[in-house]
């Protein structure tokens, strides 16, 4: 099912989705509301920057436009581009102090986990429901995140037992798998769950993360609006868009009832 841009999206009351067997979820404003301390690590890592370098000061908007759902560096690489700024790249060893790209990454990576630490994270209530439901439905499930700090955010949340499949920031590193907006990693996520990229669903709330998932050969991509807008991720890709996915629990029942199936039968 591949949403054409000139088509409106399906609703969760029309959605079909039989012969979804996998799930592959992002991560950040979609299972956990980490989106907003990501958000607030950025503001406090660009506002004194560009301030310092006679730039446009930063705005929620420089987030959601060039940095939500990018791997660290590339969301650096993306906002200084915007700005006109041209730093060194530097290396990933880079200490936090450093005008680099990679050395103003690993500033804001510091921000982001004294956060973490000091106010913890829980997962979106209506996240954990659809996780239920899609789970006690049978379909398999995998976190696909751009962030090297999904495990420590699952573990926060207290889900990281629910995923068996987790491909962050650290396995496409090393694996040199290209970020969002490039599909690979979400067909890598699928490749583990051992399910073909059409049996799969791609759930985001990025406009790279669903730019990522309308690239590949997807079953469906969902896009939960967190405040990208319906209608963007509509254009962007998105074959439904809700507000929580609490929405879809219909549809996954729905589903259910008609084709009960196991999750690799087609696969083995």
């Amino acid at each position: 099912m591949t949403h054409s841009p000139t088509a409106p999206p399906s609703t969760p009351a029309t959605v079909d989705l039989g012969g979804i067997r996998g799930w592959l979820f992002d991560l950040d404003g979609v299972l956990t509301p980490t989106a907003t301390v990501h958000m607030h690590a950025w503001s406090r890592l660009f506002t004194p920057f560009l301030e310092a370098h006679g730039a446009e000061p930063y705005t929620d908007a420089d987030y959601f436009s060039y940095i939500d759902g990018k791997p660290r560096y590339d969301g650096v690489r993306s906002l200084l581009e915007s700005r006109g700024i041209h730093l060194p790249e530097g290396d990933v060893t880079d200490t936090p102090d450093l005008d680099t790209v990679h050395g103003l990454g690993n500033r804001k990576n510091r921000a982001f986990n004294e956060t973490l630490a000091e106010e913890g994270v829980e997962a979106y209530p209506a996240s954990l429901a659809f996780l239920d439901a899609v789970q006690r439905a049978g379909c398999l499930v995998a976190v696909v995140s751009s962030s090297k700090n999904a495990p420590a955010v699952l573990e926060a949340a207290g889900i990281a037992d629910r995923f068996e499949v987790v491909v962050d920031g650290q396995v496409a590193a090393r694996e040199g798998l290209p970020g969002k907006p490039f599909p690979d990693t979400y067909i890598r996520g699928a490749d583990l769950l051992r399910l073909p990229t059409t049996a799969c669903a791609v759930v985001e709330d990025a406009e790279s993360g669903v730019r990522s998932g309308a690239a590949g050969d997807f079953g469906l991509v969902v896009g939960v609006d967190r405040g990208v807008g319906r209608d963007v991720l509509a254009r962007l890709g998105a074959d439904v868009v809700v507000d929580e996915l609490d929405e879809l629990i219909p549809a996954v029942e729905r589903a259910a009832a008609t084709e009960p199936t196991n999750p690799r039968e087609d696969t083995e």
